[in-house]
């Protein structure tokens, strides 16, 4: 269980992570992201990375750990350590994604949710398998955040509707958008990925670098400053306490 790094193929590492059941990632799960892909990033030999869930977990990603801090709010009377440090967690597993140095394809697999979306939209490229689904239910959650990583996947009317509903996209759907590289059977999502990535690690490792870099530069949105101030909204949620009494009802039968 954790994250783990692997270098299957000579150019290749694969960052996975494995959280049962589900993979919600506790504070600490989303600092270990951050280091296995910032490592992988900085390793002379690797020019790709392929960042994915172990191929026993139910989805990709589920987000954060919700009931990490509802356990603090129990034990400490309302205290905001485990909140701040998914927040930063967060924005540090994104940002990695984001700033590492070579390209970042994610391989998904069932759900992408929450905090699995900022991976993904932070991504370079993603293949995905034909059960995979992405979305942000973040408002049933009591949160807000990482609409700036599905505007990345989804055109800015269709991101507004699934934010504002929680529901979610199909990849076959983003595939149709151009989000997604290539929709496959989920048995063979490990091998598309490799395949795409073996493509990528043929360039030469100095130019891929440089490229990374030059295709972040021209990018039209600063991501790491629109998901703090995305985050700052978060903050006021539960500063102002429609945050915890969303949460509470999570997985619950509730009447709308």
């Amino acid at each position: 269980m954790g994250v783990s790094t692997s270098s299957p193929e000579k150019g290749i590492a694969v960052v996975t992570v494995d959280f049962p059941p589900v993979n919600a990632l506790p504070v600490q799960g989303w600092y270990d992201v951050a280091d296995a892909v910032r490592a992988a990033g900085r390793d002379p030999d690797v020019r790709c990375v392929v960042l994915t869930a172990a191929e026993t977990s139910r989805g990709f990603n589920a987000g954060v750990d919700i009931k990490e801090m509802q356990r603090e709010r129990a034990a400490a009377g309302g205290g905001h350590s485990a909140l701040i440090g998914a927040n930063r967690g967060c924005y540090e597993a994104f940002s990695a994604v984001y700033q590492c140095e070579v390209p970042v394809i994610a391989a998904v697999a069932g759900f992408c949710l929450g905090g699995g979306i900022g991976l993904v939209g932070n991504a370079d490229a993603i293949v995905a398998s034909d059960d995979a689904t992405f979305g942000l239910p973040e408002l049933d959650r009591g949160a807000l955040g990482a609409a700036t990583h599905l505007a990345r996947l989804v055109p800015q009317h269709l991101m507004r509707a699934l934010f504002y509903t929680s529901r979610t996209a199909t990849a076959a759907e983003l595939h149709a958008h151009g989000s997604v590289w290539q929709v496959v059977p989920r048995d063979q999502l490990r091998g598309a990925a490799l395949e795409l990535a073996r493509d990528i690690a043929r360039k030469d490792g100095y130019l891929l670098r440089l490229a990374k870099s030059a295709l972040n530069g021209i990018d039209p949105v600063d991501v790491h400053r629109s998901y703090r101030f995305e985050q700052g909204f978060t903050f006021e949620a539960n500063l102002s306490g429609v945050a915890d009494r969303v949460r509470d009802t999570f997985g619950q039968e509730t009447e709308r």
